[in-house]
This record gives C-alpha cells, structure tokens and sequence, in this order.
C-alpha cells in the first residue's frame, strides 16, 4: 500500500494527440506540479516522442490543476542534483534546451497560477508562451542557496535585458503576468483562464502551416539566438533550397492560384 501511495505522488504527465498536435500536461496538481525526478524524466520522454512522430508538427506544454508548476521539489531533487539529474544523454529531449539533444519542432506554452523557478525557464525555451493573467512567477533560487541553472542566467537576460532580469534573478522577488508581458517573456496574456485554449488555438495555425518550412523558420532563428546572427545569415540558402524543391512548395503556389487553402504533407 505505502509503494502505491507513494508511486501516485510521483511526477507524470499526460499526453493527448489531436491531429497534428501534441498536448502534454504537467500532471501532480496535489503538489501544485512541482518537479520531480520523476516529472522531469516523463517531460523528457513525452517531448522526445514529439520529436520522433512525423505526424505530430506543433506541441503545447500546460498543467492540470490551479498551478503552472511551484518549481522543483528539492526535497526529493537535493539529493540527486550533484548527480546532475538535469544531464541529458543524446538521444532524449532536454526540456530546459541546456544540454542534451535540443528540441527542432515548434512549442507552445501555457502557464496560469503559479509559475516558479524552472517553470519560468521552462516557458522561456518554448517559442510562444500564453499566461493566463492570474500568473505570478518568482525566480527564487538564490533565495534557496542555489542559482538558476535551467537557463533563466541566459534566456531571461536575453529576452527582458540587463537591469530588468536582474532585479528579479539577483533578489527571486514576485512579478505578475503583465510584467512578463511588458518584459518580453509571455508572448500573451489573456482572462478567464483561457491560456490553454488560446495556445491551442496557436498551435493549430503553426500545424496548419508547412512543417519543413516551420521547422527551417525555427533553425534559423535558433542558430542567430544561440550562435550569432551571422552564421544564421550564412545559412539561410541551405536552409532554403530544399524547401524550393518540396512538395509543400509547390502545394503553396498552387493553392494561391487556385485560391484556396494549402494541404500541406511535411514533404
């Protein structure tokens, strides 16, 4: 019995296909999705079977219950983190993007009550981030004894500037929904609890839209954000000529013509 009660508090989460859209859900709401070993292997996992299914062309992260994520639990990650539980071996998805195989397909994100820590770093690897406007986030780690080390040192600098992601890096002070807004780290903010309906709405017109070419736009970008602009500028023919010869291409035109709505297969 106490094997069963404590497998049922372990991190998951769910998985739902809908066409071509994957959405995957932070399920330990009892713990207000705190992250786990557990939880943070099953993202792992889920993400790279995102990756893995041609079928599947955008994802969105979200979270059952009030609660985005309250970060990690260190209670149960303390003692594994020396160990680097955030290591990431080459062949599974790293949700955090720090090291391991990167992600290369489009993500939505969808946050709403609290969104700690890693929640924060989470979102800010994805490529569009709606929150509902109830969202409070806190990057809170110094005030643990530990530093950020999901990606806030880059990413948050990198999307609010300097002074701005400093007085919340350095101090691990709360800061609300149209803050992020203003900060550049949500790409929306809407009411009533609609983040997720709002970023599946997303990510049916990014599925609606050329794979291949979503997924060139999306290198593209990564490689200036990443490495610099110019080896993205040095890419972009490589990058495009493919995308001339495809199918979805030629669908492209055609349906211009024609006046209607492309049918794009990924080919």
């Amino acid at each position: 019995m106490r094997e069963q009660q404590m497998s049922n508090l372990q991190g998951k989460v769910s998985r739902e296909i809908r066409g071509h859209i994957f959405l995957i859900g932070l399920d330990r709401a009892d713990k207000r999705n705190a992250f786990d070993s557990h939880m943070i292997h099953d993202l792992s996992l889920a993400l790279t079977e995102y990756e893995n299914n041609p079928e599947l062309r955008c994802a969105v992260v979200f979270a059952h219950g009030d609660h985005f994520t309250a970060g990690l639990d260190l209670v149960e990650l303390q003692p594994k983190l020396a160990d680097g539980v955030f290591n990431f071996s080459d062949d599974i998805v790293n949700p955090w993007g720090t090291v391991g195989r990167q992600r290369t397909k489009p993500l939505v994100t969808a946050v709403q009550g609290y969104c700690y820590t890693a929640g924060i770093e989470l979102m800010l690897n994805s490529d569009i981030v709606v929150a509902n406007e109830n969202t409070q986030f806190t990057q809170i780690e110094v005030q643990r004894g530990i530093l950020p080390f999901g990606g806030a040192t880059v990413r948050f600098v990198q999307a609010a500037g300097w002074a701005k992601a400093m007085k919340y890096v350095l101090t691990g002070d709360l800061f609300y929904a149209q803050t992020a807004y203003e900060m550049n780290l949500v790409t929306e903010v809407v009411e009533d609890n609609q983040q997720l309906t709002r970023a599946i709405e997303l990510a049916e017109r990014i599925a609606n839209a050329a794979p291949l070419a979503v997924q060139a736009a999306l290198h593209s970008a990564h490689q200036a954000f990443l490495q610099s602009p110019e080896v993205a500028f040095a890419n972009l023919q490589n990058l495009l000529s493919p995308l001339l010869a495809s199918e979805d291409a030629q669908e492209g035109v055609r349906a211009m013509i024609e006046r209607r709505a492309p049918q794009f297969k990924g080919k």
